[in-house]
């Protein structure tokens, strides 16, 4: 077996987009960085998640969309091209090819080690490649891990011999299955949901609890997609947990799933979306004193806190802030400054909204779930709220009451919530569901972020008509209810 060693300023495992943006971070501080990954450049988001989910997804919302349109509804009563789907899901996932990954990160500067690798010790990273060669990279600075998350499957009988689908399956299939159940509620489940009930399975979605989909946001968003599935020809079950799952003649005979009423359903795939895991089950975290297979908790800026030196940093979905790949990249952007800063002896910028801050990451998390209707939020939510006894003023709003809805679709349904903040006279929080309200998160991003007070937001217009009318009859609602 062949040994060779390197000395970079900064290591990072996972070429992820969290990994991939730490390490041009790091180099444009001018840091000597090198990344360390295992499978295809670019990770889950590119491949298996989010490029190749919204491109199955994005001809199922844009028929909804054309069916409530005078014109066009009778040209697309036909089912989906499925073909054509998955022609262009594969376009969106690039193959599953990173050559133009690759090119990237030559031009940044950024070298690459192509293998499984571990932790060996403080700044110590040992990769084993696939030709058999052992590559033992020293950082001067910092180690990040970006390795991200794995699906967490529930402690089952018999679910490893059925061999379920997880989030890579569903988004990478090639077939449709008659029938799927769908185990989960959540976002995974409810965009997989909405995307192959639409391209012709009969969707059975078996959600544990009784509080809806989508329960970590606002209520009336889960139900509101929860209406749509249902419409669509989706049958849903609450309060039912999976007791047990087989396939009784073997791989590729259809799954018998058991329920906690004793019931039986029947189905051609299983996909499981109960929750992400964190992906540190075999990264040598033993050999510097963690827990292998635990998240890392971090400080606010991304500092492993359990590490005395400082010298680790956990960046994205594997601190378990926020799992999004947006989140994530935005962590890379504050990490490697952070990091770029302590290695060349500068003081760090940590204000609330400063350069070094990750303030957004408790503040100012912005959401879409791509289903139909789309459910986008950013900030506080009212159970949030309630839960830190943060005093908000809560304004909702009916977006199918406003102009520029009525002009989008026939029947638009859709409802705005945001929240005020007493105290500060600023927006808390909000939460859109409707359908195009997907470009309304990042002026609610930037109202949030920018801390702008009421009174500020009367004189930004909004166009007319426009679905972003809705901010005006919102702020219109909030003066005649405050008299603000």
């Amino acid at each position: 077996m062949d040994s060779t060693s390197r000395v970079y300023d900064m290591v990072v495992l996972g070429a992820g987009p969290t990994g991939e943006n730490l390490a041009d971070r790091t180099r444009a501080a001018g840091l000597t960085t090198v990344i360390v990954e295992n499978e295809l450049l670019g990770g889950e988001c590119s491949f298996w998640a989010c490029e190749p989910s919204k491109a199955l997804l994005r001809p199922v919302v844009a028929r909804a969309d054309a069916r409530r349109v005078p014109g066009l509804r009778r040209a697309v009563e036909g089912p989906l091209d499925v073909p054509a789907v998955f022609a262009h899901r594969d376009k969106m996932a690039a193959h599953w090819q990173d050559d133009d990954q690759v090119d990237w990160l030559n031009a940044v500067s950024v070298d690459l080690v192509r293998g499984h690798g571990r932790l060996n010790g403080p700044r110590q990273v040992v990769v084993d490649t696939a030709d058999g060669e052992t590559v033992r990279l020293t950082a001067r600075h910092a180690v990040g891990v970006c390795t991200g998350t794995v699906t967490a499957f529930p402690p089952l009988p018999g679910l490893e011999q059925v061999r379920p689908w997880t989030n890579r399956d569903a988004t990478a299939a090639r077939h449709v299955p008659d029938r799927l159940a769908v185990v989960g509620g959540g976002v995974v489940a409810v965009e997989m949901a909405t995307v192959w009930q639409a391209l012709g399975s009969q969707v059975t979605m078996l959600v544990r609890g009784d509080q809806g989909l989508l329960n970590r946001m606002e209520p009336f968003a889960g139900e509101l997609v929860a209406d749509a599935l249902r419409t669509a020809g989706a049958d849903l079950r609450f309060g039912t947990t999976v007791t047990g799952v087989s396939r009784e003649d073997g791989a590729g005979s259809p799954v018998r799933i058991t329920l906690n009423d004793e019931d039986t359903l029947v189905a051609d795939e299983i996909l499981i979306a109960t929750g992400r895991a964190p992906h540190t089950a075999d990264i040598g975290l033993e050999t510097v004193g963690l827990t292998s297979g635990e998240w890392l908790t971090v400080d606010d800026s991304y500092r492993v806190t359990d590490i005395a030196d400082g010298w680790l940093y956990a960046v994205g979905d594997v601190n378990h802030r926020a799992l999004m790949t947006h989140q994530g990249k935005y962590q890379a952007r504050i990490a490697g400054g952070v990091i770029g800063a302590r290695a060349n002896g500068e003081l760090l910028d940590d204000s609330r909204w400063g350069r070094h801050a990750s303030t957004a990451d408790s503040a100012a998390v912005p959401q879409v779930v791509f289903s139909e209707p789309e459910v986008t939020s950013v900030g506080l939510t009212t159970m949030e709220a309630e839960r830190t006894g943060r005093r908000v003023d809560v304004v909702d709003y009916d977006i199918g009451r406003v102009a520029g809805a009525a002009q989008y679709a026939d029947g638009y349904r859709g409802r705005a919530r945001v929240l005020i903040d007493v105290d500060r006279g600023t927006v808390a929080g909000a939460t859109f569901v409707g359908p195009g309200t997907q470009e309304l998160l990042y002026s609610a991003t930037v109202v949030i972020t920018s801390e702008t007070p009421m009174e500020r937001l009367w004189h930004a217009v909004p166009a007319f008509p426009t679905i972003s009318e809705v901010w005006l009859r919102i702020l219109e609602t909030y003066r005649d209810r405050t008299g603000r």
